[in-house]
């Protein structure tokens, strides 16, 4: 190759090389997560950004269930006034009766009065950290660029606005859709179902009815659900202000869904989608355990898994799903920590934890049974895996329908589940190749993208350091009232434009009328 050959494709690999190179100047970056499997995904962008030269610090509380210390991230560990006795205590008060008796309408106001328990003792933790004014003078010090924050939980929005720094939301969705109101993001609900309903995005009229009642009492309902937020705000923020008012300000949001998952609609410019982010990294399973999955031949191997929070249940119950696998040629990794009085088969290995982006990535792998957790349900996208579902609270059961009307997967129920319809789903799932077939191509449409989700978040994440957030995304909703939201002001004067013309026009009319009656009445003569 000649020398004059030589130097533009120096010029390119020097070009690509500088793509690949991580910031110059690293920014500071503080963390507020939110404990249990919220915090499992945003560890992920976490991590990638301390690696790419940014100095990370993680808010942790001092009773916390699954946020620990890393070598890859700094840590700032706060006091809270709870134990992690009563922390865990109010994880497994959401979970009460789940696996006993059948859901009922009543049902969704005992899980938002038992939501409002949880989130009442974590906005006491906040408390905490907030008046902690030595921790705080050193954070307002601490000359960070951005919070990067999951706003399930105020703490994190209320930080980012006292210290004056750009939020970044790092989220699934939030109760109520508070997200996309708060964003000012149209959700019609003629084509955007409200959760609970069980619609999908084409409804009936009597679906659309549903929808809007529904969304009358989702109104009712968020009152009381944020009412500790707006609380906090307002004592800590004052001027009034909401929830509502102070996470809409965050400058992006990077959203852990996409519409494989997700029915069609609005977004905005700053609503970026990063679903699939949590099975982007897999790794080679322990020696022992790729020896036991191997070991189930052509018939494959099933992974068991209710999820971060659920990893016992009754026994009575327990056993349905012991017998279920003893009748079955696949081998089964179960991630289960209670008691079995009776012995487990040889093809069912118990774990108290497992790498269930790796399983499921193994070719041997067949289904997945899981809870309907929104990890899950992409892992299980991201390596084509048919799935058996038991929701069991939140959103899992919104997750579940969707999963189900898209033909990959089969739905049971916990509180009616026997050995039978569990074996007899398994079997639709595992030799109807009509599942295996739909979540491939579920898959591929998943995976068929112009950027990875963990390159996408850390892009949006490095752009509001770089540019101090981002202002120019931010639309012109924020700043008008209702009625001018929705131009019922133009339309007034439009209306009143209208009946003045129809109201001159009649009195032309009349006028018209009675003028032509007056000439045509014959004069009377004089006598």
């Amino acid at each position: 190759m000649s020398s004059g050959e030589w130097f533009p494709a120096l010029g390119l690999v020097a070009w690509l090389c500088c793509l690949s190179l991580g910031p110059v100047q690293g920014g500071k970056v503080l963390v507020m997560p939110v404990d249990g499997s919220h915090w499992l995904s945003m560890k992920i962008l976490v991590k990638e950004l301390s690696q790419r030269g940014h100095e990370v610090v993680v808010l942790v509380p001092e009773t916390s269930l699954l946020i620990h210390g890393s070598e890859s991230y700094k840590t700032e560990i706060y006091q809270v006034s709870f134990t992690k006795a009563e922390l865990a205590a109010m994880f497994d008060q959401l979970q009460e009766g789940l696996f006993l008796k059948p859901p009922d309408f009543t049902d969704l106001f005992i899980y938002v009065e038992r939501l409002v328990n949880f989130t009442s003792i974590q906005v006491k933790g906040c408390e905490s950290l907030l008046n902690n004014q030595p921790l705080m003078s050193q954070l307002k010090g601490g000359g960070f660029d951005l919070m990067l924050t999951d706003p399930f939980l105020p703490c994190g929005s209320i930080l980012a606005h006292i210290f004056s720094i750009p939020a970044v939301y790092f989220l699934n969705g939030l109760p109520c859709g508070l997200d996309t109101k708060a964003n000012k993001c149209p959700s019609p609900l003629s084509y955007v179902p409200v959760p609970f309903t069980g619609n999908t995005d084409i409804m009936t009229y009597p679906q659309r009815v549903k929808n809007m009642m529904m969304s009358i009492l989702e109104s009712y309902l968020c009152k009381m659900m944020y009412y500790n937020f707006d609380e906090l705000v307002s004592r800590y923020l004052g001027d009034n202000l909401t929830y509502k008012d102070i996470i809409r300000n965050g400058a992006i949001w990077l959203l852990r869904y996409d519409f494989t998952f997700e029915w069609p609609k609005p977004l905005l410019p700053n609503m970026v989608l990063i679903g699939g982010i949590n099975c982007g990294q897999k790794a080679p399973l322990p020696a022992d355990l790729e020896e036991f999955v191997n070991g189930s031949g052509d018939d494959g191997f099933i992974i068991f898994t209710l999820g971060s929070m659920v990893s016992k249940m009754p026994e009575p119950k327990a056993k349905k799903f012991i017998d279920a696998f003893r009748q079955i040629p696949q081998r089964v990794v179960w991630r289960y920590t209670g008691v079995l009085s009776e012995d487990v088969p040889k093809n069912v290995r118990l774990m108290k934890w497992l790498p269930q982006n790796d399983l499921l990535a193994h070719p041997k792998a067949k289904a997945f049974i899981t809870h309907g957790g929104s990890h899950g349900i992409y892992e299980s996208i991201c390596n084509a895996v048919p799935m058996v579902m038991f929701p069991l609270f939140g959103d899992q059961e919104e997750n579940v329908n969707r999963m189900v009307t898209r033909g990959v997967a089969e739905k049971l129920t916990m509180y009616d589940m026997t050995t039978e319809t569990l074996l007899a789903a398994l079997n639709r799932i595992i030799h109807d190749k009509s599942y295996k077939e739909k979540i491939e191509t579920l898959s591929q449409i998943h995976l068929d993208r112009p950027v990875e989700p963990l390159d996408l978040a850390v892009f949006w994440t490095e752009f509001v350091i770089r540019h101090k957030g981002a202002a120019h995304l931010r639309i012109a909703a924020h700043d008008l009232n209702w009625i001018q939201y929705h131009s019922l002001d133009v339309l007034g004067l439009f209306f009143i434009i209208l009946v003045t013309v129809l109201w001159v026009t009649v009195k032309c009319c009349m006028l018209c009328t009675r003028m032509c009656f007056r000439k045509g009445t014959p004069k009377r003569k004089r006598e």
